[in-house]
């Protein structure tokens, strides 16, 4: 039995279980955002800051990168986009004394929830080497460790620079240019976790590597196949775009191993039948399939739109196909040989329920595939969302109103931190207009995403670490590998709003630099100023904060990279960083210098809602890829599998919670409540595997090359997931995935398809 948590942690493996809810949202949603947001925030601050959220005149939700359309409700945001709000808008603050009460070996005991209830940071805050405790320290102080750290690296390419998806345009167009006047592309970032799958697979079939829809296709289409995505907890406002699809007459067929509240019903809380009537039942047919059989499940239909085709005219868009692609015959051939045996074993799925997703593909003339960690997190995510696009190249699904891609990302930004420039492998057009516009010549080499950085730290060939935002740490696989790399660091930095687990995981020196937020105020020489962000479709527009900030001591992003560029390049450096700083116009020139489709930028992004970004396939069904057209493709169907007595196991969100900070111990609709420590088997698996609802069992994964992880102590609560398959929240189960269990070519980590076996155990 472990020890009990340090006072004030709550415990998180002892949850109490009930039935999963089977709609989402309507009164309780609108109960539970005003209790945590006043708690957070009070009464009078509650209503002052929501109401802002997502305003064309207000600030874009730190949460997830939904777009909002253009007629706006006073209430543009969800629960979750509530809680992300409180978090950040909280009158409560950890303070120098904080720090002094709790040292690092403290904060190091302290679940990821406890730590973000602390409130917002006020103080930069050093850990010298050797120290016990975070001390106050100045700006200017905090500026020289770090260039005396990165002015004593051997090369540049010591130095690792990762960027989460909160960072605005501005912030991340200038990290990108300092990290690279320094002298390395070592720019991870959290897309390397996440959509880095869709983004090599959309890049090769389509040319462009973002979502080809606007939110008003959603609108328009026939059919939209939500795939290994749950919108109800991760992205609660498509809710609403899908219950108006719904509206207009379209189809949804949701594919998920496990039955999703949001997806069953939406009781929308903007409306009166979603507050007091029985809601919009959304999902026509739900397709319960297997982890990882989403590959073999778009091979089948394929094959099945190939052999209507044979008897039924326009079953294939066959004039699309003969002028806009490429390699359809090798396609082809694969598709025809797809094998039901096979099919059907890797889906968990029946000849029934495939065919009747067929007639509705067949029905449709405007289809829309939506996707998320689903199917990007598998060692097959690449393949498995080529496969998505010959599915809908085959029927002319690309380029034609209400039809398309639609990867759905996650942070409010990720998105536009990879238009800016962050990235490890940049485009050699990119570097050019970088020289061209800026006189230096930046480094060609690639550079190291979120997995090699690792390796880097680990093997001591990266010696300084710094973060701008994110939760590095709680977020990355094989947790006691990414510990121990971090701890090998010369220097960890982190640009952050609130305490997180990264924070306690130090290298020799450790820096914690305070940041303003989204809601507040962002006052600087020139005045005051607004970021921009790009949403999950490509529309760009501004965001500004109306709070006052946190503390005095706050410096925003673009001040923070704009000081530490001039103290580490000094007077050599020609690129202007004080004029930078003071106006942000002034950034948003540069960028449009450098980055195509920006042109104008001030002038455009002053438009209430802003203006969408150029997407060649959607705009003028071009596709700048090596062949010059739309690439199908033929890669060898795939599909985990686990031995006998084992499960598939992914790691999930809860309700309460986005990506790694934890709002509460609740999962609402899954029937979780008061605890996370929790493992959802099917009732049957559990039988056999001797398993009781309410007992615990220590989840040990097994990999091909002989090696085990453990995570102890979690609930046993029997579920309706898909037969072979389990579930259980990250960032508890990070420590299961090894490092080098990567999807192949984007080497994002496996984490949705992970062999467990399960042994009685006793809580952690």
């Amino acid at each position: 039995m472990a020890a009990k948590p340090p006072a004030g942690d709550p415990v998180q493996d002892a949850p109490e279980v009930a039935a999963p809810q089977h709609a989402a949202a309507g009164l309780p949603a609108i109960g539970h955002t005003l209790r945590i947001a006043q708690r957070q925030m009070g009464v009078r601050r509650t209503a002052l800051t929501l109401l802002k959220v997502n305003q064309k005149n207000g600030f874009d939700c730190p949460g997830c990168a939904w777009p909002e359309p253009d007629k706006r409700h006073k209430a543009e945001f969800c629960e979750n986009g509530a809680k992300a709000v409180a978090e950040e808008a909280t009158l409560r603050r950890v303070t120098p004394e904080f720090f002094a009460a709790h040292p690092v070996a403290d904060l190091a005991t302290r679940s990821g929830y406890w730590l973000g209830q602390q409130g917002r940071l006020t103080h930069p805050m050093y850990l010298p080497e050797g120290a016990a405790s975070y001390e106050p320290v100045t700006w200017e102080r905090a500026f020289d460790i770090i260039a005396e750290e990165l002015r004593a690296l051997a090369d540049p390419d010591e130095a690792v620079f990762y960027t989460s998806g909160r960072t605005s345009n501005e912030a991340a167009f200038l990290y990108q240019l300092f990290a690279r006047e320094f002298g390395t592309n070592n720019l991870p970032d959290c897309s390397n976790m996440c959509h880095e799958s869709s983004g090599s697979a959309l890049t090769e079939t389509l040319g462009v590597g973002k979502g080809s829809v606007l939110l008003d296709d959603l609108h328009k289409a026939d059919l939209i196949i939500v795939a290994g995505q749950n919108p109800g907890t991760n992205h609660p406002r498509m809710l609403s775009a899908l219950e108006r699809a719904k509206a207009g007459g379209a189809k949804i067929i949701s594919i998920n191993p496990l039955p999703e509240a949001g997806l069953e019903r939406f009781k929308n809380p903007q409306t009166a039948r979603g507050l007091v009537g029985g809601g919009t039942p959304l999902t026509d047919l739900f397709l319960q399939i297997r982890l990882g059989g989403d590959q073999a499940l778009f091979r089948a239909l394929n094959r099945l739109i190939l052999e209507a085709a044979d008897t039924t005219p326009g079953a294939v868009d066959e004039e699309f196909v003969r002028e806009h692609t490429h390699g359809f015959e090798e396609f082809a051939a694969a598709a025809r040989a797809a094998d039901w045996d096979e099919t059907l074993r890797a889906t968990g799925l029946t000849r029934a329920e495939i065919d009747q997703a067929l007639r509705m593909v067949l029905a449709s003339r405007r289809t829309i595939v939506c996707w998320a960690m689903g199917l990007t997190q598998h060692k097959h995510s690449v393949p498995t969302i080529r496969e998505v696009v010959n599915f809908l190249l085959l029927r002319g699904n690309v380029g034609r109103p209400g039809a398309g891609v639609c990867p759905v990302r996650g942070h409010s930004n990720v998105q536009g931190d990879r238009t800016m420039g962050i990235f490890e492998r940049p485009a050699p057009e990119f570097l050019d207009a970088l020289e061209r516009e800026f006189g230096f010549a930046p480094p060609r080499e690639h550079g190291l995403d979120v997995v090699r950085a690792i390796r880097a730290l680990r093997d001591g060939q990266a010696k300084v670490f710094f973060a701008m935002g994110g939760n590095f740490v709680a977020a990355s696989p094989d947790t006691e590998v990414t510990e121990a790399a971090m701890r090998r660091a010369r220097l960890t930095v982190h640009v952050s709003t609130k305490l997180n687990r990264s924070h306690a995981v130090t290298g020799a020196r450790a820096l914690i630099l305070p940041t303003l937020g989204r809601t507040e105020r962002d006052v600087q020489g020139g005045g005051e100023q607004f970021v921009t962000v790009e949403d999950s479709m490509g529309m760009v527009h501004a965001s500004r904060g109306r709070l006052e900030p946190a503390s005095p001591g706050l410096l925003s992003e673009p001040a923070i990279v704009c000081r530490l560029a001039r103290r580490v390049l000094g007077p050599e450096s020609r690129t202007p960083w004080e004029e930078f700083e003071k106006d942000y116009g002034t950034i948003r020139d540069r960028i449009a210098a450098v980055i195509p489709g920006f042109e104008d930028f001030n002038a455009r992004v002053s438009r209430p809602g802003g203006f969408a970004l150029p997407h060649a396939p959607r705009d003028s069904r071009s596709f700048p890829t090596a062949t010059g057209k739309a690439n199908f493709t033929a890669a060898p169907v795939e599909y985990p599998t686990a031995p006998e007595g084992r499960l598939l196991l992914q790691t999930l969100r809860s309700h309460d919670q986005y990506n790694t900070t934890i709002y509460g111990l609740d999962d609402r609709y899954r029937g979780i409540k008061n605890g996370r420590r929790v493992v959802l088997v099917h009732p049957e698996d559990a039988r056999e595997l001797g398993l009781a609802d309410g007992s615990y069992a220590d989840l040990i994964s097994e990999w091909t090359d002989g090696s085990e992880r453990r995570a102890p102590g979690f609930r046993v609560v029997h579920y309706p997931t898909a037969r072979g398959c389990a579930a259980s929240y990250y960032p508890e189960t990070n420590v299961l995935v090894p490092l080098d269990a990567t999807a192949d070519t984007s080497n994002t980590p496996a984490s949705k398809s992970v062999v467990v076996r399960l042994e009685p155990g006793d809580p952690a």
